[in-house]
């Protein structure tokens, strides 16, 4: 296909596995990552990464994503489950002895644990080299063209809902979960050098903390980054204390232009955290900012310029405590998320194996 775009971003590496890629760097967990994750097994013990679906708990932390509401499956006026309610197909059917639970849920895709996909966020940027900047996406994909936003349904029930139907026609999580995501995990312990307080680590702390610990990463790593926030945060029991996590935890610095190349040079296939965006957000800059500077530059550098998939929330405490007694860093890291057509993010429970 031909490409789509006439310039690419600054430190950008649209092209780099076709001009139609839609997988990014997650084409680097190959066939050879998937055997040197497998070869991390040595203990047979697996470790569940994800917090519960429902937590945080509420709205506080992000008022445009709703936690999980599970609603029952009904028939004839009765729920699944009720006595004497048997699920059949036939009213001949009565004498059968089945009793049947079923349910639904409507929730945030990226309200808890989660992958972003490539179609979560993109940019203004002058692709076309006409002097016009467009909202695009990894890759050229365009808003508008292969990445269309859903109309508002005036008749929803629930806030912000929309109408059904696919919006990633192209980099949507479906992409993620065809290529399946399994290969080598490598942990950075964060919180044990640093500790749980709001820091955001540059370049050279990063190399600091690598260098101490004895990681190596390597191309096609899922590198996950412990931090404690997500531990901080399950203990608060579905009611999170805003003011107290916006102190807890640290996160990378996106405005460390020697950390974003190190991102792309050291050839990682996705980064993750445990805390809610990866990179430490900065509500307001102190300095004028230029034109159209994003907020989330690591996030524009990842999802945008790189086909970096990124996963947020992820509950990391205590393979991290088990690793660093083992004196390891490296796992088995099998983290699909939905195959869902169309979705920009899904709800994930990866699963650590050492």
């Amino acid at each position: 296909m031909a490409q789509r775009w006439v310039r690419s971003p600054p430190g950008s590496h649209w092209g780099e596995f076709g001009p139609d890629d839609q997988r990014g760097r997650m084409n680097l967990v190959t066939p050879q990552k998937v055997l040197q994750g497998i070869a991390e097994v040595r203990a047979g013990r697996s470790f569940v990464l994800s917090l519960p679906l429902d937590v945080p708990g509420g709205q506080a932390m992000n008022p445009r994503r709703i936690a999980p509401r599970r609603y029952a499956v009904t028939r004839d006026g009765k729920s699944a489950g009720q006595q004497g309610f048997c699920w059949s197909y036939d009213s001949e059917d009565a004498d059968l002895s089945d009793v049947v639970n079923d349910d639904l849920v409507l929730m945030s895709l990226q309200y808890s644990t989660q992958w972003d996909s490539l179609a979560h966020v993109g940019s203004r940027f002058d692709a076309d080299g006409d002097g016009v900047a467009e909202a695009v996406f990894y890759n050229g994909f365009r808003a508008g063209v292969e990445i269309r936003a859903a109309d508002e349904d005036p008749a929803a029930a629930e806030p912000h809902a929309r109408y059904p139907g696919p919006v990633a026609d192209a980099l949507g999580i479906e992409r993620l979960a065809e290529h399946g995501v399994q290969g080598r995990g490598v942990l950075i312990d964060l919180a044990h050098h640093i500790g749980r307080r709001r820091h955001a680590v540059g370049y050279d702390t990063l190399m600091h903390i690598l260098d101490a610990d004895g990681i190596e990463i390597e191309a096609g790593d899922m590198v996950c980054l412990h931090t404690g926030f997500a531990d901080t945060l399950l203990a608060m029991n579905r009611h999170p204390d805003v003011a107290t996590l916006h102190e807890t935890g640290s996160g990378l610095d996106g405005r460390d232009d020697k950390l974003l190349n190190w991102i792309v040079d050291v050839r990682l296939a996705c980064l993750v955290a445990d805390n809610p965006a990866v990179e430490l957000v900065v509500p307001k800059l102190s300095a004028p900012r230029p034109l159209r500077q994003p907020r989330l530059p690591l996030h524009e550098h990842c999802l945008f310029k790189n086909g970096i998939h990124l996963g947020e929330l992820w509950y990391l405490t205590e393979l991290a405590g088990w690793l660093r007694d083992a004196g390891r860093s490296r796992f088995l890291l099998t983290a699909p998320p939905l195959r869902l057509p169309g979705a920009v993010g899904s709800p994930v429970t990866p699963i650590a194996t050492v």
